[in-house]
């Protein structure tokens, strides 16, 4: 089965969103409620530190109550400092406490303790109205037993009474034990508080608590805040972290999902571009739209594909001309001795007229003008007949042996088609041909372009001249099984079919006195045949009931 790059990259992104929450459940599920208290523990030092620099302002005045002077060393209580404020060293200084709103409270002037002061509630109601924000807003309860006279608290009656003047009753009757019987968590070097875990039976929850006593004023302290809540907390963060997760993973899932379709997509073009320069098609190009790693692997194989194309050319063409130089070492012996053959024989009706004619000029058979125009008209035709069919026969020659190399270039060959019959319209007016032409383009196919201009120019000329009856001229190219085939068919004669296999050899000529009429050497189609030997594609000719087709191929892609 394929293994989709794709579904690897999903799976991958999908176990690694899955794992980073399964790690993150299990440290909430085990170290948060640690964390927690290890955070409340040091809230609630902090608190008792704060306490003690805002109440060191209350005094008892000895003259207003008569009694001894409790001292400048009191202790009370106040709710949950700023932690950050109180680790970082400030805000435990006397009167410089934080408010609930993080403003800082201008210094407190002394507060004096008379007879008339409320000793359920001996705070002034700043310090009261602060200490209770504080307590709303941390979730604490805050008890202060002062001077065993003076007391406050932000916890109900019940919770005092029962609570926190219990512990006061068993500390101050030496049953210390009873008191921290409960699992401490941390205590105080100089023996002010301690932090313990208790459990309540009558309400059967579990409580942090810090507890402090001053033996010198007879004070006592107690922060508390329930844990039940912060456990409750926990079990809620993890069920919804689990639930939360679910949902980001399956979120994940459809992201990856659109995401990798988008990755991959290049590579899947990327990987098509491959695949059809396997199969030696160089015309996709890969479009680069990005400036990253896909885009310089993008522009490597768009440049690797030019490379490739121009080395296979390169490579055909040497080809093409060994196989050339193999044929031309065995015919060139044989190819020699039939050129001059042919040429003496082409040659010698034409320098015979010459001769003729230009004897007759000497010894003034025909005194009046108009014979010796005709006479001179024919030596100049003949003259020009033999111009052209040396340079025919000169072009045969290099291309035979081998002197004329074949570039094989990659090109439109409708182009080349459109191009040789603008420049055959004139000969098609006056010949009277009514021509059709069938080739839709573009057709790109790689040969010598220049030589199968010839070719094509050939079957065209050949064609027209042999045109009869409806004077119809029918050119076609389309493409078959890799290749492009480009036909010329004439109505008129159909061709011998003894001469059928004779018409490409030099000077051969069907019909003579035909060929002469319209000024036919008989080498055309021998240049044809040469050329498409050269470039080792086929060719030939078909008689149709109504006329002649002349047809030859050409490689639509390139082949080693």
């Amino acid at each position: 089965m394929k293994s989709s790059w794709r579904v690897r990259l999903t799976l991958m992104i999908m176990v690694t969103v899955a794992g980073a929450i399964l790690v993150t459940w299990v440290l909430n599920r085990f170290f948060l409620e640690k964390y927690y208290i290890s955070t409340k523990i040091e809230a609630l030092k902090d608190t008792y530190d704060s306490v003690r620099s805002i109440l060191t302002k209350y005094y008892i005045n000895e003259d207003n109550n008569g009694t001894a002077d409790a001292g400048t060393s009191v202790i009370s209580a106040v709710s949950y400092m700023n932690s950050s404020t109180a680790s970082s060293g400030t805000g435990n200084t006397p009167g410089s406490g934080t408010a609930p709103d993080g403003s800082v409270p201008p210094p407190d002037e002394p507060v004096e303790i008379t007879p008339q002061t409320d000793t359920e509630n001996f705070l002034s109601d700043r310090d009261s109205r602060m200490l209770e924000a504080y307590a709303d807003r941390f979730n604490l309860s805050i008890s202060i037993l002062w001077n065993t006279k003076y007391s406050f608290s932000t916890a109900n009656v019940n919770v005092k009474e029962r609570v926190f003047f219990e512990k006061v009753a068993g500390y101050a009757g030496g049953r210390k034990q009873s008191v921290f019987e409960n699992e401490v968590l941390y205590r105080e070097p100089s023996g002010k508080y301690v932090i313990s875990k208790t459990f309540d039976g009558r309400t059967s929850a579990n409580f942090i608590e810090l507890f402090a006593s001053d033996n010198e004023n007879a004070s006592f302290v107690l922060i508390r805040t329930n844990m039940e809540s912060m456990k409750d907390s926990v079990t809620i963060a993890n069920r919804f972290l689990l639930f939360a997760g679910i949902c980001v993973a399956l979120l994940a899932l459809l992201f990856m999902a659109f995401a990798s379709g988008r990755i991959v997509r290049p590579i899947r073009q990327l990987s098509d571009i491959a695949r059809r320069m396997s199969g030696l098609d160089f015309t996709t190009k890969y479009d680069v739209k990005s400036n990253d790693e896909i885009g310089e692997l993008g522009e490597s194989i768009n440049h690797l594909s030019e490379k490739l194309e121009e080395t296979i050319s390169d490579l055909k063409s040497a080809n093409n001309r060994l196989q050339s130089d193999i044929e031309e070492k065995k015919q060139a012996d044989e190819i020699r001795k039939e050129f001059l053959a042919n040429v003496t024989h082409e040659l010698k009706t034409p320098i015979a007229l010459i001769s003729g004619y230009a004897e007759g000029l000497k010894d003034c058979i025909n005194d009046d003008a108009e014979s010796k125009d005709f006479y001179c008209d024919v030596i100049i035709d003949e003259a020009g007949k033999m111009n052209t069919m040396v340079k025919k026969l000169l072009t045969l020659n290099q291309i035979e042996f081998g002197n004329q190399v074949v570039e094989l270039k990659r090109f439109d060959i409708c182009e080349v088609i459109r191009s040789v019959l603008n420049s055959s319209e004139l000969l098609i007016r006056n010949k009277g041909v009514k021509l059709l032409v069938n080739a839709k383009g573009p057709m790109n196919v790689w040969a010598d372009e220049y030589m199968i201009e010839e070719v094509f120019t050939n079957y065209l000329t050949n064609a027209l001249n042999h045109c009869e009856n409806e004077m119809i001229v029918d050119v076609k190219a389309e493409q078959k099984d890799g290749n492009v085939r480009i036909s010329v068919f004439n109505t008129g004669k159909p061709i011998p079919e003894e001469d059928i296999d004779k018409i490409w050899i030099k000077f051969y000529k069907v019909d003579k006195a035909r060929t002469r009429e319209y000024g036919g050497s008989g080498i055309g189609l021998s240049i044809v045949k040469a050329i498409m030997d050269a470039h080792n594609k086929d060719f030939g000719v078909i008689n149709h009931a109504n006329g002649v087709e002349f047809w030859f191929e050409l490689d639509s892609k390139a082949k080693v």
